[in-house]
């Protein structure tokens, strides 16, 4: 009777088969979406390939996928060949890659793409805008499912490393719908209260359609414009949304996340340990050296013969005045000869001085200038006298007084000639001491 019934082993087992012996499922072509894309440290490739209306699991061998020019990616569209068999340990059938090659984008890696190059323009993921998260928060407010696993592995992380921290549970919806709004609600809700330090957004793994609540764009701006500083802990350490590129810190995990967002007691405490043996060794050290100077002053010279050290010190005093003494006379003597000489230079230089020594030069300039003068005017002097008496010789006068006359003719010009006058024209005859109006009776002409 009981040999009728399989194990669950031999039916999987019978089951394989039946698809290995079918032809049609031994080179299948399929073309779709990438999903869940993992790439195991093995080298082998886990992925599930989908459509709108189904999806099917599938892994590429590290033997196949060697030979990829290309890194396949969450979203992405390609072709596939391939083998379909059934997975026996969990009974599962799945998609054996023998060949893959890039089919496009898919639509919502498209969006991810726009959106993440429309807000980068905007300057919403700019480091420089970032906020610093606060070293040693009190109060930690947490926006996540409040059913997921995220938000318990954030609480026990707190307090394990920061019990003092105070978390507070924004619950909201992670995704469908309604999410977005939910985050954003969650978001501003906590920006409104006062006492939280920072805010810690995010949720578990998933698929790209189960973590996009974190690429809309009003999630993103919400976290851009929070005043608090935000962490975002979305999926696993290969998940990358935009609101992890708009908050402030991305953590790889939710529990990465926590950690980020306070420091660890155990560290704190070895801190503050250290810190308690390196005081005690300063301060032992300081101790010591101060010690060792007091048993050195000790057993100086002056506290074992106090007298005996005054009495040198009085001398030693003595001497310094009396050095003191010697060296300001003989400051005070150059002093007073520096300034005898500066005055002596001062006076030389008075305007007073300057005065006088200009006022006799101009003295002896003026008599010089007066001696030249006079020996020049002599000079001019004696030359007119001789020219004058040379004149006086030439002078027409002079020998108009020997008897001598000069006539003129009635236009004034002297005449000079018998031919320059007419008998009966008038002649004025100038002699020494006046002149004679006369008229021509008469011309005899002379010959030689």
């Amino acid at each position: 009777m009981n040999d009728k019934y399989l194990t669950v082993s031999a039916l999987t087992k019978y089951i394989k088969r039946k698809f290995e012996m079918d032809k049609h499922l031994k080179e299948v072509w399929l073309k779709g979406e990438i999903s869940n894309f993992k790439h195991h440290s093995r080298g082998h490739m886990y992925l599930t390939l989908k459509d709108d209306k189904s999806r099917i699991q599938a892994v590429m061998f590290a033997g196949n996928n060697r030979s990829l020019k290309f890194r396949p990616e969450n979203g992405m569209n390609v072709l596939i060949r391939g083998e379909l068999s059934v997975y026996e340990p969990q009974g599962q059938y799945q998609l054996y890659i023998t060949h893959m090659e890039p089919d496009g984008i898919g639509a919502l890696y498209l969006a991810y793409e726009q959106l993440k190059e429309k807000l980068s323009n905007e300057g919403i993921f700019d480091e420089r805008i970032k906020q610093r998260i606060p070293i040693y928060p009190r109060q930690i407010g947490v926006i996540t499912s409040p059913t997921g696993a995220a938000v318990r592995d954030i609480i026990t992380t707190i307090n394990r490393r920061f019990p003092i921290a105070k978390v507070v549970l924004f619950p909201v919806l992670v995704q469908g719908d309604q999410s977005a709004a939910s985050i954003v609600k969650a978001i501003e809700a906590a920006n409104r209260f006062s006492g939280f330090d920072v805010l810690i957004v995010g949720r578990g793994g998933g698929s790209i359609e189960e973590l996009w609540s974190f690429n809309e764009e009003v999630v993103a701006r919400a976290i851009h414009d929070s005043r608090l500083p935000i962490i975002s802990a979305v999926g696993h350490e290969t998940d990358f949304t935009i609101s992890d590129l708009a908050a402030d810190v991305r953590a790889a995990t939710p529990t990465a996340a926590a950690e980020l967002a306070v420091p660890s007691q155990v560290e704190i405490k070895e801190r503050i340990f250290s810190m308690d043996r390196s005081l005690n060794r300063a301060l032992k050290t300081r101790l010591a050296n101060a010690r060792d100077r007091l048993a050195q002053i000790q057993k100086s010279y002056a506290f074992r013969y106090p007298g005996q050290l005054l009495k040198q010190k009085e001398q030693e005093l003595d001497r310094n005045v009396e050095k003191l003494r010697k060296a300001l006379t003989v400051r005070y003597t150059q002093k007073q000869e520096r300034w005898t000489n500066l005055h002596k230079r001062l006076m030389q230089k008075h305007p007073q001085m300057q005065i006088n020594h200009q006022n006799r030069e101009l003295l002896q300039l003026h008599q010089r200038n007066q001696r030249a003068f006079e020996k020049e005017f002599k000079v001019h002097q004696d030359r007119f006298n001789t020219n004058l008496d040379k004149l006086s010789l030439l002078n027409p006068l002079n020998t108009m007084k020997r008897g001598y006359s000069i006539s003129y003719h009635q236009n004034g010009k002297v005449l000079t000639s018998t031919k320059n006058i007419q008998p009966g024209e008038q002649v004025t005859v100038k002699l020494y001491d006046g002149q004679l109006d006369c008229q021509v009776w008469g011309i005899e002409e002379e010959t030689e």
